[in-house]
This record gives structure tokens, sequence and C-alpha cells, in this order.
């Protein structure tokens, strides 16, 4: 693999920014949506975010880095023969799998969220276990949704199925079955419903803290609120706000070192153009929180070693006051 797409790609970036033989990360465009059940156009998504990334600064105001500067390669996008989820799988994890192999830090941009599987193969057939953090208004935690284990309701089970003792933390969920909670039980997938985080004030770091090195983010646009994100094709109300998921994706890139991710369900409805902005502005702090990210000298200064004392010394005794005794009153 040797070239990026025809165009400039991602952040519409200066040709030496994003040749593939120095660039630090990979985007790979994943436009399936073959098996979404309500609102359909998710195969539109990659695009659309790729087209309003152009209009991203390159430096974070936040974060005071500019990681385009490390190279970013955007990859042609993965063709899909139809709409067979299987196959759809096969052929994302066949097109990362290079890059990640060529030690690529990966963005995969969907689709719906059964790209995830795929990407998710990929990375693991490189870089084994890892923990996978999980945005999403929705657990996706079935066994098999409309005759397929590769449904888009059916991701996370998918990828906690091909690894049974990866840790899961899914976050914002606000729909589930009954039967995907006692997966999640049995499982051990740790779930943090959506109408429990307005009472947790420490939600995030408890989310963070549960997750082992390295780790895999996965964000389905609808785990934010439909009136921050409302281009989803299965808006749920009561979802997170920009800078809850800002402030946990910077949790995440201070505290554990992360090894791709992806963003997806994307679905441009030509109203809301600031849906396809905002994805491409949160894909973007991502990289820039997760990518070779500086870690911070600790703040508490060192400790200066107690002085030595001879073993022979011994503080000296001080005489014992003398009191004088009071007559009792009789």
């Amino acid at each position: 693999m040797t070239a990026s797409a025809t165009s400039a790609g991602y952040l519409d970036l200066p040709p030496e920014q994003r040749d593939y033989a120095t660039a630090r990360i990979a985007v790979l465009p994943c436009p399936f949506d073959g098996t979404s059940t309500y609102g359909k156009g998710a195969d539109r998504g990659p695009a659309k975010l790729i087209e309003a990334s152009g209009q991203v600064e390159f430096f974070d105001l936040e974060l005071r880095r500019k990681v385009c500067e490390r190279g970013i390669v955007t990859l042609p996008a993965v063709e899909f023969v139809d709409d067979d989820p299987a196959k759809a799988v096969a052929a994302i994890e066949a097109a990362a799998l290079p890059a990640v192999r060529d030690g690529k830090f990966l963005l995969g941009l969907g689709g719906e969220h059964s790209v995830s599987i795929g990407l998710t193969r990929a990375v693991r057939a490189v870089h084994g276990r890892f923990s996978l953090l999980h945005v999403d208004a929705h657990a996706d935690l079935r066994a098999e949704w409309h005759g397929s284990p590769y449904n888009h309701a059916c991701a996370i089970h998918a990828i906690a199925e091909d690894d049974r003792k990866a840790t899961i933390v899914s976050i914002g969920i606000r729909a589930v079955g009954e039967d995907e909670l006692v997966y999640a039980k049995e499982r051990g997938v740790h779930l943090f419903p959506g109408h429990t985080l307005r009472h947790r004030k420490e939600w995030i770091r408890e989310a963070v803290a549960l997750l082992e090195d390295p780790v895999y983010v996965t964000i389905d646009l609808d785990g934010l609120d439909p009136t921050v994100m409302p281009s989803t094709g299965t808006p749920v109300p009561g979802g997170l706000d920009w800078w809850q998921v800002v402030d946990l994706v910077k949790e995440i890139g201070a505290k554990k070192r992360v090894i791709a991710c992806d963003v997806n369900e994307l679905k441009p409805d030509g109203v809301n153009h600031h849906s396809e902005f905002l994805a491409a502005q949160l894909s973007y702090k991502m990289l820039n929180c997760f990518v070779d990210p500086p870690r911070k000298a600790s703040a508490r200064p060192a400790r200066k070693p107690a002085a030595k004392r001879s073993a022979a010394w011994r503080p000296a005794k001080q005489p014992a006051e003398k009191r004088s005794r009071k007559p009792v009153a009789r």
C-alpha cells in the first residue's frame, strides 16, 4: 500500500503530510450501511465527515497540539459487493490490516456500527488483546438480529465473543433489550447507562479506571444527545453532550494507551451540516488525545530524604517537672 485516496482526504492536508510512507495515522473510510433498520444513509457518512474535516483547524486550542504534523493518510474507501454484513466485516478487516501491520494508528470511519467488528479484528491480529471503550445509545449486545450475528445491533456482542477475556466498558446506553442485560452480566460487560450519569460525578474516572492497556475506542454518534447530534440513524434522547464526550476522550488519552479508534453512524441529512462538522471535529480531537500524547510529569515536588541519625544518638532526657501537691479541701 503506497498511496492515499485521489483527493486530499481527511483534513485536506498538504501532500507532505499525507504520504503513506511517513504518516503516523491512517484513516479508513468504511461506507457500509447494509443492516441498519431505521434511518438509512450511514454509508454516506465517511465521505461527508472527510469533506467537513477540511474546515477543521489543524491546531487544537484546548490541547495545544497539532497532531496532523505526524502525518495522516486517507486510505481508499472499502468497497462492498452487496449488503451481506459477513462479507463487509471480512472486507474491512482485509483493508485495515496492512496499515495496522505497518505501525499506523488506525482511525476507522463508518458507516453503521458493524464496521467496528472488522476494524477490531485487524487491530487484534497485530496487537493482541485490548480493552474496548464503547460510547453509544445502544448496547449492541444482541447475539443475532435479522438473521445475522454481524448486524449493527450485534457489533459489541461480536467483539466481546472474539475475545471473551477482554474488558468492555459501554458508556451512555439508553436503549437495551432484556436479553442484552442478561448477556452483559454473564460476559462481564461494564454498562454505564445514560440515565445514571447525571447522578455520578466521577463516572468518567470510574469508567476509564476499568480499562486495561492497550485500548480501542469506538464512538457511535448516537451516544450523543440528538440536540447535539441529530444526524444519526437511530437517535435516542438523554445522550451525552459535547463536553462530556470531550472530557471522556481526554481522560482516556491521559491515562491509557490507545492503539486505534473509530467514529460511526453519521447519517447526513442535507440539513444539519453541523452534525458532519461535529463528527469531524470529534474525530480529530480523538487523534490529538490518543496519538503519542505528551505525558506530563507529576507536579508534586520530590520529597527530600530524611537525614540519617547515628544509632548512638538519643534525645536528651528532660528533668521531670516538680509539682507541689495542694492540700485537698475537706
